[in-house]
């Protein structure tokens, strides 16, 4: 195990993710100092008033400083803020990102000669809210974390960073970073690319008639309520991940037409059966 001694902290990024991971490292007493840093004025500002950071400094003096950087920005602008950072770190300093894609990142930092200091993580948590206002004390117990490219990363670097995850109570898993974008297409981009879209529906239908959100109850608050989630942080995610995306809508896309068809013919035993398969997926989701 990990001895649990203090270290110095600088996240990148104080929005939901690393503002959240920030309230964790503090509630496990491993956090000696946290700085932030972040080009949003008023995420400093808050991050300052709530605790999540001790400190504002740019990112060359956060990197200074710190034993491990956590890059939690949108994952169009990791890879070049994962260079940067990877430009000055020393020996035994620990890089990480909790980005929801890996594969262009993986790419783009795979010939550093700095890459062993690099363990590329996705902590498969999140909610429909930003900013640093949003972090939420706790948030990763229980939810796994996908480790990328393991085998790149320095052994103690990678002991380190997987005794944080565990300390933290979340299960970890290793994947290749193609591997790991094609599951994230199917379990997680999905699900954020449907609510929108019925989002996007009903709100249509809205114009039309002004009584259909009054009447929605909570299957259609649970199912939709991705839909609120920032577009600064998504549309990043649904470009770095565009083809594994767009196999995945094909085979939506292709199951709503299936099950529109059995809708148009009546065939009530057809939707019976398929809803019965679907039904299903509670072998892994309980």
């Amino acid at each position: 195990m990990m001895e649990r001694k203090t270290m110095n902290i600088a996240v990148i990024g104080i929005g939901l993710i690393g503002g959240s991971f920030a309230l964790a490292m503090r509630s496990k007493g491993v956090a000696g100092r946290i700085v932030g840093v972040d080009n949003i004025a008023g995420n400093c500002k808050t991050a300052l008033e709530m605790g999540l950071v001790d400190e504002i400094m740019s990112l060359e003096d956060a990197v200074e400083c710190s034993d491990l950087v956590v890059i939690s920005i949108p994952v169009d602008a990791i890879p070049l803020v994962a260079v940067k950072v990877l430009n000055r770190v020393r020996e035994g300093q620990v890089v990480i990102d909790m980005g929801s894609t890996k594969e262009e990142l993986c790419d783009v930092i795979a010939l550093h000669p700095n890459r062993g200091r690099f363990v590329a993580t996705h902590p498969m948590w999140g909610t429909e809210y930003s900013g640093p206002q949003a972090a939420v004390e706790g948030a990763f117990a229980g939810r796994t974390v996908v480790i990328c490219q393991s085998e790149l990363s320095d052994d103690d670097a990678l002991a380190r960073v997987t005794e944080i995850y565990r300390l933290l109570e979340m299960p970890v898993k290793y994947m290749d970073a193609e591997e790991h974008d094609l599951h994230a297409a199917y379990v997680s981009h999905i699900s954020h690319i449907t609510s929108f879209a019925l989002a996007l529906t009903v709100l249509e239908k809205e114009l039309e008639d002004d009584h259909i959100l009054d009447l929605a109850g909570g299957g259609f608050e649970s199912t939709v309520r991705l839909a609120k989630s920032s577009p600064e942080m998504w549309t990043p995610i649904f470009m770095q991940n565009k083809y594994n995306i767009l196999d995945v809508l094909r085979e939506h896309i292709h199951q709503l037409q299936v099950l529109r068809r059995m809708i148009e013919k009546d065939d009530t035993e057809s939707l019976k059966a398929v809803m019965r398969k679907a039904n299903g997926i509670k072998r892994v989701i309980k």
